[in-house]
């Protein structure tokens, strides 16, 4: 019998094709905190989690029967690989599931920067009606950088060159792509970008801080779905309140929730709770690759 735990929310059909696969024991415990992760995970084999819940090194200590943890998403940060690597522990993650979800999510958020959709709306909450405050600029002609060139770098690009966009990228990884595509370095971007997205698992710094925005065009505009600590947020607020950052439009934050909401509030910002990858189709495609995974290793 294997045993799986499902410690964050997962579609829930995918949990019931799990439950059916003789051989398979799923509990699903979700909102636990570390201490009650330690307490819960020996006697499991497998843990699946989704952004919630961290799988740290004492989680991983306490999980004498773990062999495989599973992350429903893109990205590993909220597990400790180098711990689950010593012990033997294989881990593994669903990247393509929510691509179109995240690059979705990154056009309406910039379409909301630049059309001034957040405070339009707040406005008209507050009954008013402001029209002439909110003129903004079309996505049309314009320049878009995108930083990191992977699965959802790409599906971005494409979504971009839709609405007439010229497009720009930089990797650390050669690019190679049959889209109209221009590879450039990160110096070359920040000079020519009108729009800047990031697209990049989280560094050890930040990628854009108070010497990137320095390069950049005033009236930039950035866009942040990918990890909270890409983008220097001292440094954006700072560049914010200079002007040279025209608007900003934000998923993820340093911290989360953040605890400094200097960011969140500013006129210029549009803020999101981490909902990149929240669709429904792309949840569901996830779980169904957590099944899948869990089948190849483990259904007999």
């Amino acid at each position: 019998m294997t045993r799986i735990l499902i410690a964050d929310h997962l579609d829930p059909e995918a949990v019931e094709e799990l439950k059916k696969i003789p051989g398979f024991e799923v509990t699903v415990k979700t909102g636990l905190s570390e201490a009650e992760l330690v307490q819960i995970i020996p006697g499991f084999e497998v843990a699946v989690v989704r952004s919630a819940t961290k799988i740290t090194r004492p989680v991983i200590d306490a999980g004498k029967d773990l062999k495989l943890l599973i992350r429903a998403g893109i990205g590993l940060d909220n597990i400790d690989v180098a711990a689950a690597k010593e012990k033997g522990i294989e881990v593994a993650n669903t990247p393509a599931a929510t691509s179109i979800s995240v690059a979705e999510h990154t056009l309406g958020l910039m379409l909301g920067a630049v059309r001034h959709h957040g405070p339009a709306n707040l406005s008209m909450k507050q009954h008013k009606w402001e029209k002439k405050a909110f003129t903004g600029t079309e996505l049309y002609g314009k320049t878009l950088g995108i930083i990191g060139f992977g699965r959802i770098g790409k599906e971005v690009a494409k979504r971009a060159l839709a609405f007439g966009m010229t497009v720009v990228a930089y990797d650390v990884i050669p690019i190679t792509t049959d889209l109209p595509v221009k590879p450039v370095s990160l110096e070359e971007l920040l000079a020519q970008a009108d729009i800047i997205t990031l697209h990049v698992p989280k560094t050890p710094r930040p990628i854009l801080g108070q010497a990137e925005f320095a390069r950049m065009k005033d009236g930039v505009v950035i866009v942040n779905v990918a990890r909270g600590g890409v983008v220097e947020e001292k440094a954006l607020l700072q560049a914010l309140n200079s002007g040279k950052v025209k608007a900003a439009a934000l998923d993820v934050f340093e911290k989360e929730p953040p605890e400094d909401f200097s960011l969140v509030d500013h006129p210029k910002v549009t803020a999101t709770p981490h909902l990149g990858a929240a669709a429904e189709e792309g949840q569901k495609r996830a779980g169904l690759e957590v099944v899948r995974i869990l089948k190849e290793k483990f259904a007999r």
